[in-house]
């Protein structure tokens, strides 16, 4: 799944992809493919911890941009990665962009490994939650058609400096509540813009049914 995920992020126009990992198998096994790959501490409590290891061992600027794809999205087009990075770097009052896609059905609404977004006006997020939001006080949410809820995409593009604060703050109550890391950085003013993919990108790999779910749509 992993390599499938470093393919389409090297079919992006990133300067440079590296694969972040505490796991030895990983590293193998990636590095047998020839992929750049970066050991890092195994004392992370997220993918952004692990993210800001990285930007500091390459020595990386503090404007730099930096994308982190997960590796268990190994159906991510490409052009969403651009996107991304393009979306951050044309909002220089944005620490941290990110992708959304609207959805419908009842079940993947309710569905708490479907993290949901909310955005104000100008497109900046105002709270990350695995519970509907929205919530339609006196009704139902499949009584709600023309409510558009947006799926939160774990992509992000992160300023460097971001990077280096948010690893320097305590885990917030909100972070720990949800397990959602970018409520961390929420909790202590950063902005982050979201804007909708500019592609339909199949979810990520969180269940065993999920990853059947990406098998049938890869041999299909």
């Amino acid at each position: 799944m992993l390599h499938h995920v470093v393919a389409r992020a090297r079919s992006s126009a990133a300067d440079a992809v590296y694969i972040a990992t505490d796991d030895e198998r990983i590293r193998q096994s990636c590095q047998a493919l020839g992929d750049n790959v970066i050991m890092t501490s195994a004392a992370h409590n997220s993918g952004t911890d692990r993210i800001e290891e990285v930007a500091r061992l390459l020595n990386l600027g503090d404007e730099d941009i930096v994308v982190n794809v997960q590796g268990d999205e190994p159906m991510i087009p490409p052009q969403v990665i651009n996107q991304v990075a393009s979306d951050l770097a044309g909002h220089p009052d944005a620490q941290i962009c990110t992708l959304y896609e609207e959805m419908t059905d009842y079940d993947e609404i309710v569905n708490p490994h479907n993290v949901k977004v909310v955005a104000n006006n100008a497109g900046y997020a105002m709270y990350f939650s695995r519970a509907p939001i929205p919530f339609p006080r006196n009704d139902r949410a499949q009584d709600k058609p023309e409510i558009k809820y947006k799926r939160h995409i774990g992509i992000y593009a992160y300023r460097v400096k971001v990077l280096h604060d948010f690893v320097n703050w305590p885990q917030s109550e909100l972070e720990t509540t949800e397990q959602l890391e970018q409520l961390r950085a929420m909790a202590n003013g950063v902005r982050i813009h979201i804007q909708k993919a500019c592609a339909n990108i199949p979810a990520g790999v969180d269940t065993p049914e999920d990853l059947e779910k990406v098998r049938r749509l890869m041999n299909a």
